[in-house]
C-alpha cells in the first residue's frame, strides 16, 4: 500500500514553549529600546496642574495654586511677570524660597529665609 504524497521537506513547527521564549525576548528588547530612548529626558514636576496658576503669599514664602477662573485668595498675589516658577526647583522656584513681595508689591528678602 502506498502512502499519500509527502514532500521531502520537513515543516518547521514552532512549539508553544519556543513561542513564549521568542515573545519574551521581543518584549525585553522593546523595553530596553523604550528606556534607552528616555535616558536623556529629565522629568520636571510642574508647580501647578493644568488649568491653574501659582500665587504667592504676601510677606512670606508660602505659595498655592489657583484655578485659572479665579483671582488669588486674600493674602496671596500673582508672581511678578517674567518671574513665575513653572517647575519644582527651577530658577524662580528657588529664588522665591528666599524672597517675597511686600504689601506694596516690592520684592524683598523673605523674613523667614533664615
Amino acid at each position: 500500500m502506498r502512502l499519500p504524497y509527502t514532500s521531502s521537506r520537513t515543516a518547521t513547527v514552532l512549539r508553544p514553549g519556543r513561542f513564549r521564549v521568542a515573545a519574551a525576548a521581543l518584549a525585553s528588547a522593546a523595553a530596553v529600546v523604550a528606556l534607552a530612548g528616555c535616558a536623556g529626558v529629565e522629568y520636571q514636576e510642574a508647580i501647578c496642574s493644568s488649568g491653574e496658576y501659582p500665587v504667592m503669599s504676601v510677606g512670606g514664602t508660602g505659595s498655592a495654586c489657583v484655578s485659572d477662573k479665579q483671582e488669588p485668595p486674600a493674602g496671596f498675589v500673582r508672581y511678578p511677570e517674567g518671574k513665575v516658577p513653572q517647575h519644582v526647583d527651577d530658577t524662580w522656584d528657588v529664588y522665591w524660597d528666599t524672597h517675597t513681595l511686600d504689601k506694596d508689591g516690592n520684592i524683598i528678602d523673605a523674613p523667614d529665609a533664615g
